[in-house]
């Protein structure tokens, strides 16, 4: 008998536990938000309070209605629906934000709490406040046409090719006259897309270009240094390089699938050619090898010197296979200490650029 009970007692346990895993499995929000976090994008301190709409759905059969809600900061302030809710009614919440509260990027939270039982969601709002410049001259130095800018190059940084790479480029009304958005007209290669992301831009105000740099549609990789031009109506062509760096996009992979992709291995990291003539060219050769069990492409290859020659009998390696890449140095109206480096683009997915080194001391 004795027995029975002991075995009795743990599947009675098991069998509860069981139940309630299943009714945790149904359990249905009470509460249902088309989005919990909201981008306000970047807000110039100028522009006053921004809004910020989340809609919910009451999801059960008791009445609801909001008992309160909570934010973090005092810059932010809610307003909320306060009628009672039947099962599939919507209500709006609608947060402010103060930017002149913050200066860079900020996250600010929200509590909403209900009257059922458990209750108090999380919404989140953020973006990037800019404050107003305490002297325009100053802050916009780059003056071109009565249009300011912070620096005279856009700088995008890494562009990977899986998705166009976004940045805001700020500048400043001058002149006297109103920017309008759909006067902008800007001339740039395919890959390069400008808007203006204010309607207006008033004189002595702020205003915002998006710019987005397609990596893809670029068809390259490496360093480049491109150029736009945008005009307004009322204001003659604005050129402005563009600087990025465009990497091909690898999805992650698993601890299991490093052994089976194409693995791009340098004999060397580093060649220094300790003392040399400026009037001595060298040449060095560095062995590459394919210790990965796919096919290893080179993509590209790119020195950052025209005084560098670069040669490779083949950029495509089977497993195991090896090649010598060839390296001539022209040091000729150079003196001291220098460094170039060489970049090795494939389709290795865990190393995709490699960097190569050619040291030397030009007397």
């Amino acid at each position: 008998m004795s027995r029975i009970r002991i075995f009795l007692l743990p599947l009675s346990i098991l069998l509860l536990s069981f139940q309630a895993v299943q009714a945790q499995d149904t359990v249905v929000p009470k509460l249902i938000w088309a989005v919990n976090k909201v981008d306000l994008g970047t807000v110039f301190e100028e522009q006053g309070k921004q809004l910020a709409e989340f809609e919910f759905t009451h999801t059960q059969d008791s009445l609801f209605f909001v008992e309160d809600v909570w934010t973090d900061c005092g810059c932010t302030t809610a307003e909320f629906t306060k009628d009672t809710l039947e099962v599939g009614e919507k209500g709006i919440l609608k947060v402010s934000f103060d930017p002149t509260s913050a200066s860079g990027y900020f996250n600010r939270m929200v509590i909403v709490k209900g009257n059922l039982q458990n209750t108090q969601d999380t919404l989140f709002v953020e973006g990037i406040a800019i404050p107003y410049p305490q002297d325009p001259e100053k802050a916009f130095p780059v003056r071109k046409e009565y249009v300011g800018f912070r620096l005279n190059k856009l700088n995008m940084g890494e562009v990977l090719t899986n998705e166009p790479k976004v940045k805001m480029l700020e500048f400043y009304n001058f002149g006297e006259e109103t920017l309008y958005k759909d006067s902008l007209k800007y001339n740039t290669p395919e890959f390069i897309q400008i808007s203006q992301v204010q309607e207006i831009v008033r004189s002595q105000e702020r205003g915002l270009l998006q710019v987005s740099y397609d990596g893809k549609l670029k068809g390259d990789l490496g360093f480049f240094e491109d150029y736009l031009a945008v005009s307004w109506d009322s204001i003659s062509v604005i050129p402005m390089p563009v600087l990025a760096d465009v990497f091909e996009y690898f999805p992650p992979i698993s601890k299991d699938e490093l052994h089976l992709v194409p693995q791009l291995s340098l004999g060397t990291q580093e060649i220094d050619l300790k003392k040399i003539s400026a009037n001595s060219v060298q040449t060095e050769s560095v062995t590459i090898t394919n210790k990965g069990q796919e096919k290893l492409e080179i993509r590209k290859i790119q020195g950052n010197c025209d005084c560098l020659t670069i040669e490779i009998p083949k950029v495509e390696l089977l497993p195991g296979e090896s090649v010598d890449l060839k390296i001539t140095f022209d040091p000729k109206g150079r003196k001291g200490i220098d460094q170039r480096n060489i970049y090795l683009f494939s389709n290795d997915p865990v190393n995709p650029v490699q960097l190569f080194l050619l040291k030397s001391r030009v007397e």
